[in-house]
């Protein structure tokens, strides 16, 4: 890993997600290494030459968080990095950050993938509005292990459940949904005594690594290889289309609370128009 520290003037930056007014995001980069990450594009904004995953900026930053410009807003830690990642365990810049909003009542949402995310649940139960979602989208370790570098799924699934124990809403968040992969259904059915709500998001491919997810379905799952071609080279919406009908279906049915984002670029660009 490439490690260097920066000075930055502010942490938080304003949104276009869905989901929130403003995102904070303590590091550059991530040691996790998504293969499917849309994070990657940031090396495009900040000059680093290094593969995905193999850097990490430290954000050093002066100016305190506002109480003024966060409060009552929906405030996302983080977008484009995992702030549990594992510098987080020396760095403790999430911490510095969950810290000041203890004071300030805003609506917290926290991403991660990580287990260390339970080293804060001090901090976390203070907070008066807060969502914790945590990213699974297989049961199956190996796939894991080919996806990411992040925590062991049965870690995270404890994660969701300690967490749930301690009076915290919990998000499960699938994403990205692999085609013909991803099995919804047993991974709320595991999951489903301790999340309070799901989000959906189906996977997209774009930039440098779409061929490469598509190279590890050649190689991996060739039996879904024409399938993914039709989708990510044809772009045929119709898988998409019918799972996101299947999901709400069965939800429904089932009682489960969720959100779709499976139209997400739409979201965005309706979020922006509105402004």
């Amino acid at each position: 890993m490439v490690v260097k520290e920066i000075e930055v003037k502010d942490l938080v930056t304003k949104s276009n997600l869905p989901v929130s007014d403003y995102v904070i995001n303590p590091y550059v980069g991530c040691p996790h290494g998504c293969k499917y990450c849309y994070a990657s594009f940031m090396k495009r904004f900040t000059n680093h030459k290094e593969d995905w995953g193999t850097f990490i900026d430290i954000k050093r930053c002066s100016k305190k968080l506002s109480k003024k410009k966060l409060e009552h807003k929906r405030v996302f830690l983080s977008s484009v990095t995992d702030c549990y990642n594992s510098y987080e365990k020396e760095y403790e810049l999430t911490r510095g950050v969950l810290e000041q909003l203890v004071d300030i009542d805003c609506y917290l949402n926290i991403s991660t993938k990580s287990n260390l995310i339970l080293r804060d649940i001090d901090l976390l139960k203070k907070m008066k509005h807060l969502e914790v979602s945590i990213s699974i989208n297989t049961l199956d370790e190996k796939f894991r292990c080919d996806m990411d570098n992040a925590s062991s799924i049965q870690e995270r699934l404890e994660t969701l459940r300690i967490l749930h124990e301690n009076g915290i809403y919990t998000v499960l968040f699938m994403s990205p949904i692999f085609p013909y992969i991803t099995d919804f259904k047993k991974i709320i059915e595991v999951s489903k005594n301790y999340v309070d709500r799901y989000w959906f998001e189906n996977l997209n491919l774009r930039g440098s690594y779409k061929s490469d997810i598509l190279n590890y379905i050649k190689n991996n799952y060739p039996e879904y290889l024409n399938d993914y071609e039709e989708i990510y080279k044809k772009g045929n919406k119709k898988y998409f289309e019918g799972l996101s009908l299947e999901i709400e279906e069965y939800c429904k049915k089932n009682k489960v609370c969720y959100n779709n984002y499976f139209y997400h670029e739409k979201l965005v660009a309706e979020k922006v128009g509105k402004k």
